[in-house]
């Protein structure tokens, strides 16, 4: 038997086929385009995501035997997209992504609506679903009033693969239609934002399973027994299953293009004035809560361009040996921020610069900006109560040994660095498929990758970081105030 792990991302579509140990047999992946028609906009063409699904499928089949064997499927996705159906399950509009602004004021207002916070558990962003409906509903009433479903982009894929409208608890937790802590629809939450029961999926737990796949895929996919559709997941909480981020303690570190911090939680401990996301996990009675600062390793990458060189190139003029905090300072504002801030308007900026100042020091002054970001995270984090001892740190971002040292000396935690293969949402998404499927225990199935090295804080320099980071936070009312 073999299960498969689809990761459906913002920029592609990622597959990966395991064994039923779990062990990867394979994986390829799809890429596609993010279309932006206005400022603050950003929609996505969700016949694309089914063009790259096909594609993946078809190199699968043709590479490894093994997935003839196919027993269940799981679905991760990025989340708070808006994807809208008609009665016949006809895409109405291009689906409005997470990272899509143009909600601003229809998320201020439902976010100063009675029992919204309370009842979601969290602060409406504008990238939330339901405010992006509320814009619909305002500028868009013609394709409003034909929608008879909203599915979030991995719940669209499921109904593709099923045929059924079904979404997980930890992807319908970024809503803000969903009571995170009853995981069920809300009638409050609904009627706040001008939505109905009747136009929501059906909700099951990541875990559990969704439905079957459809037959006439089956055929042409060349599976020859019912194959189970799982509940799946949001992508962060596909990214926990992944890495064996599934109780109080637990968490990971992301150094990606955002950067996530993340804690499993045991119970359910809303605190949205922190601007931490608590959400769903995608296994029963469990929750996670995550902080975002959303330039992360885009704070790199955006100095890479400027002085034309690559982002590893400037990493590893820093050396080996982590240096003193530097004189320059960056805020990594560059695209507003969430946590703790919840700040769209926020800006970066250099400060301290001098004739003398070189593209190390400025390089030094980045990371060092967001691992201070990253740190606002983890306080945040801890200020609900969260435990977190060690992190283990994924992403693009850890390929550079020094910002690796950085943040575990500014955050003041070892981190766990897996020793390789696959770890991420796309096996999250194919060990809740094997766990539908099978019915094994989540606990003996979403463990913990064998780790390859820990990194320590450097105690030595911790003092000094401490010193830099009360500097940093000092600094953000300054910022904004003149941006």
């Amino acid at each position: 038997m073999s299960y498969l792990g689809l990761d459906l991302g913002t920029s592609g579509l990622r597959a990966l086929l395991v064994t039923e140990d779990g062990a990867p047999i394979g994986a390829t992946e799809r890429h596609y385009e993010v279309a932006h028609p206005h400022t603050g906009w950003s929609e996505q063409n969700p016949a694309d995501w089914i063009v790259a699904l096909e594609g993946v499928i078809d190199e699968l089949r043709q590479r490894y035997p093994e997935f003839a064997q196919v027993k269940g499927i799981g679905v991760a996705g990025h989340m708070h997209g808006a994807t809208l159906l008609d009665r016949e399950g006809t895409v109405l509009r291009p689906c409005i992504l997470w990272n899509d602004t143009r909600a601003h004021e229809e998320a201020a207002a439902l976010d100063a609506t009675n029992d919204v916070q309370a009842l979601s558990g969290n602060i409406v962003f504008p990238g939330f679903t339901a405010p992006k409906l509320l814009w619909v509903q305002k500028n868009e009433p013609e394709i409003f009033a034909k929608v008879a479903k909203v599915l979030l982009p991995a719940a669209y894929l499921n109904f593709y693969l099923s045929g059924r409208y079904v979404a997980d608890m930890s992807d319908s937790a970024g809503t803000s239609w969903l009571d995170t802590g009853a995981r069920d629809w809300s009638a409050r939450l609904l009627e706040a934002g001008q939505m109905r029961r009747d136009q929501m999926p059906d909700l099951v737990e990541g875990s559990a399973p969704a439905g079957t796949l459809r037959g006439d895929l089956a055929s042409r996919w060349g599976l020859s027994e019912a194959v189970t559709v799982a509940g799946g997941a949001g992508d962060n909480a596909a990214a926990a299953c992944g890495i064996g981020a599934m109780v109080e303690g637990q968490g990971f570190v992301s150094l990606g293009t955002s950067g996530v911090l993340l804690a499993a939680r045991d119970g359910y401990h809303p605190d949205s004035a922190s601007v931490v996301h608590t959400f769903c996990h995608a296994v029963p009675e469990r929750w996670y809560q995550m902080g975002v600062m959303l330039s992360a390793t885009d704070s790199l990458n955006w100095l890479a361009r400027i002085t034309g060189q690559s982002p590893a190139a400037l990493t590893a003029s820093l050396g080996d040996e982590l240096r003193p905090p530097s004189a320059v300072k960056f805020l990594p504002y560059l695209s507003g921020e969430r946590t703790p801030h919840n700040d769209a308007g926020a800006r970066g900026s250099f400060t301290g610069l001098s004739a003398g100042t070189t593209q190390a020091d400025m390089t030094q002054a980045v990371i060092e900006g967001v691992s201070f970001g990253l740190r606002d995270n983890l306080e945040a984090l801890r200020g609900t109560g969260a435990r977190l001892d060690a992190l283990t740190a994924i992403g693009g971002g850890t390929a550079s040994d020094y910002w690796l040292k950085l943040l575990a000396t500014v955050l003041g935690v070892p981190l766990h660095l897996p020793k390789g293969g696959e770890f991420g949402a796309a096996l999250g998404a194919a060990r809740l498929a094997l766990v539908a499927d099978s019915g094994a225990a989540v606990n003996a199935v979403m463990t913990p990758p064998e780790i390859g090295s820990v990194i320590m804080p450097e105690e030595a320099l911790r003092p000094a970081f401490e010193d830099a980071y009360a500097e940093f936070r000092a600094a953000f009312p300054v910022i904004r105030s003149i941006s």
